[in-house]
């Protein structure tokens, strides 16, 4: 199995980029081609690539910053958020050099033509409206070993455990093409709806289960292969139900497990207490938060940024 080390620097440049195309790929799910002069400089390290995107407040036609510098975060702050670009946290789905350009998918949340004003969140209430020329700004890698990449199997591993949501799901299938041939996976992608589900080439050996939350009954409930649990476990929190059942196979793992923070707490709590697996061994990331906007993640996280510390 192929692994790497995470580097000691994190080299990320400012582009400006513009929607080439938009294509609805399922029901939750628009992946928007993004092309730009710059994007020979982009060098993305593929698996679960993020980089930091930047949307124009409603009256702008592009994001407007303060400074692109080295000081650009600090200055960022600081804009009135009237004015402030929007910033969100998204994963590279492919690069393409010739032409150059690259794919990001978005999961809509419910954003849509016929959807209230208020469904999803920016980013999915532009993406359901992107149109080409549509400009953005993006914060991404300039080397392809960067700091944001995360999967990061060490030597000894000798299969690969990964969970997420469709907010995870471009992150998984960058994984699973990286994925040396004979690589075990076990994989479990929790979905809105059953056409969500996409085509995931890899050269693993990947046992891929996918979870479809919407069921004509209009429950939360599981299909796929892989073990089964309790109904009302199940609807409640299909992936974690999912994992708690299943037989996990011999020998050392590396879990990457994304998606809804609560949910992945949980699951990292299972498989460390309960699986008994080197909490080390185990990567886990809150895409996001029920009942939480991304702004309200962000001011939380100024607001422990500038608390003292108990050194103070």
């Amino acid at each position: 199995m192929t692994t790497t080390a995470a580097p000691a620097t994190a080299p990320f440049r400012f582009f400006d980029v513009q929607v080439v195309r938009a294509r609805r790929v399922s029901t939750s799910v628009v992946r928007i081609t993004f092309g730009g002069e710059r994007l020979a400089e982009l060098a993305s390290g593929g698996r679960d690539q993020r980089f930091k995107l930047f949307l124009p407040q409603p009256h702008q036609d592009r994001p407007v910053f303060d400074d692109t510098g080295d000081s650009w975060y600090a200055a960022w702050r600081a804009q009135d958020p009237a004015e402030r670009p929007v910033m969100r946290s998204y994963t590279i789905r492919e690069q393409r050099h010739a032409p150059r350009e690259f794919d990001v998918d978005f999961a809509l949340h419910g954003a849509g033509p016929e959807a209230a004003s208020t469904a999803g969140g920016p980013a999915s209430r532009w993406a359901a409206g992107a149109r080409p020329g549509d400009r953005l700004t993006v914060l991404a890698p300039a080397v392809e070993d960067n700091g944001g990449v995360d999967f990061r199997p060490p030597a000894g591993t000798d299969w690969i455990l990964l969970t997420g949501d469709e907010t995870a799901l471009p992150a998984i299938a960058g994984i699973l093409s990286w994925l040396s041939p004979g690589t075990h996976a076990k994989v479990w992608i929790e979905i809105a709806h059953d056409d969500d589900r996409q085509h995931l080439p890899t050269f693993a050996d990947a046992d891929i289960t996918w979870l479809v939350r919407d069921t004509t009954d209009g429950t939360r409930g599981t299909h796929g292969t892989g073990g089964t649990a309790g109904p009302d476990a199940a609807r409640r929190e299909p992936v974690l139900a999912a994992v708690r059942a299943a037989e996990l196979p011999e020998g050392t793992p590396y879990a990457w497990i994304a998606g809804e923070a609560g949910t992945v707490k949980a699951l990292r709590r299972h498989l460390v207490r309960d699986r008994g697996i080197d909490r080390r061994a185990v990567k886990f990331t809150g895409y996001w938060r029920r009942g939480a906007t991304e702004e309200d993640l962000i001011a939380e996280l100024m607001a422990g940024a500038a608390a003292p510390s108990d050194e103070d």
